[in-house]
């Protein structure tokens, strides 16, 4: 089962929207983890509200600090913007989903971030780990 680090170390909303898309859209078909900056220790209300939106609820999750462990022990490791933060281990799957700073404040700034962030969890889906039939 392939394993995914989302890694977002200025905004660690973003890797819990994107870990927690694959985790409601994928199932047990990926493990999935975020890591983000510390000493974050609770949600952005706004994230939480924007996914909300979607049925999602990010209210329990608590983003973990980027370790080199985790790297390792990922299949694919996904930056928004901040790959150089990233410890780099040869051979291994790097991407780099690149996310515009949101216009403007709140739940209405959040939005066009977390559909981009969608449309990419389910391309990464169809190429992980499809639907079997």
């Amino acid at each position: 089962m392939p394993q995914v680090l989302f890694v977002c170390v200025h905004n660690a909303g973003r890797s819990q929207m994107a870990a927690a898309f694959l985790v409601h859209l994928a199932g047990d078909r990926v493990r999935v983890r975020s890591a983000g900056s510390a000493p974050a220790d609770q949600v952005n209300p706004a994230v939480a509200e924007a996914m909300a939106e979607v049925g999602i609820d990010l209210t329990g999750e608590i983003p973990k600090v980027l370790t080199a462990d985790a790297v390792a022990d990922s299949d694919v490791v996904i930056t928004m913007g901040c790959g150089d933060a990233c410890p780099v281990f040869p051979g291994k799957r790097y991407e780099d989903w690149a996310l515009e700073d949101p216009a403007g404040r709140g739940v209405e700034a959040v939005r066009p971030i977390r559909d981009t962030i969608e449309a990419r969890v389910r391309d990464l889906i169809a190429g992980l780990a499809p639907v079997p039939e």
